[in-house]
């Protein structure tokens, strides 16, 4: 049972929301360089 989850997840979807937002106004480059950086770092698979 995700008892927490349900309560955790308007903030998930704040922080999902922020995050788009910010992911759009990167540059390719920019963009690239996070991409690079996340799957070095292992969040990205």
């Amino acid at each position: 049972m995700n008892f927490d989850r349900t309560e955790n997840e308007p903030r998930r979807a704040e922080l999902v929301r922020a995050l788009e937002h910010s992911i759009n106004q990167l540059t390719l480059p920019e963009l690239e360089a996070l991409y690079y950086d996340l799957v070095a770092k292992d969040y990205i698979r």
